[in-house]
């Protein structure tokens, strides 16, 4: 029954550990998950989910229009930020000033993802000016942008992939040792709990025979 428990837990932990991989994982062409939040004044939104069209495609470049809803309060006068969660793992991009930024240029949001694999590895973003090629592209897009009463606004953003192939050695070192250790414990967990029986036997034996007088036979009276 101990050996039972012993490779039950073991499995378990094995299965446990292959399951969050596989659920990280991407395929070629998968929506990348991602959420927005805004803030005006000091008042900020709850995240919200974004529709596959605006969201990441995991290793594709591609350029959105993405819709900036208006806040709620909203006179102009202050500026307006957003901040994203991006993928199942809820990498975090900081705020970005989308409105009333020290530009009269129209603002685009620059993502950069970096992935090696099936495993996206992390995701930084900037507010650049819209190069004016887009502008001549798009050119419905700076006059919405500056119309005061045009909601919601829609801003440009580009998502830029990266292969992460660089060797960390140190960060791989850290790894291997780390699952190293991690397997240590459980393969010893497995071991104290499948020997429990037999240690106890033998000390029980142990203690027989101490027990017995010189003779090595028990007087019985």
């Amino acid at each position: 029954m101990t050996a039972v428990t012993g490779n039950s837990l073991l499995s378990v932990l094995i299965l446990s550990l292959s399951i969050v991989s596989v659920v990280n994982a991407y395929r070629p062409g998968d929506i990348v998950p991602m959420s927005r939040m805004g803030q005006y004044h000091s008042s900020r939104t709850v995240w919200h989910d974004l529709i596959g069209r605006h969201c990441p495609i995991f290793g594709v470049n591609r350029e959105v229009l993405m819709p900036i809803p208006k806040p709620t309060g909203y006179t102009g006068a202050d500026a307006y930020k957003i901040s994203f969660q991006v993928g199942r793992e809820k990498f975090f991009i900081p705020w970005l000033l989308v409105i009333n930024r020290k530009s009269s240029e129209v603002p685009m949001i620059e993502v950069n993802l970096r992935y090696s694999g099936s495993d996206l590895h992390g995701v930084t973003a900037k507010v650049v000016d819209m190069p004016h090629h887009y502008v001549e592209v798009h050119p419905q897009i700076r006059k919405q942008f500056w119309d005061p009463e045009h909601w919601p606004k829609h801003i440009l953003v580009r998502y830029t992939w990266k292969e992460h192939s660089e060797i960390d050695v140190t960060s791989g070192f850290f790894v291997l040792f780390g699952s190293g250790l991690m397997f240590s414990f459980i393969l010893s967990i497995y071991i104290l709990q499948s020997s429990r029986d037999k240690l106890t036997r033998f000390v029980r034996e142990t203690v027989a025979e101490s027990s017995l007088p010189d003779g090595g036979v028990a007087k019985v009276e």
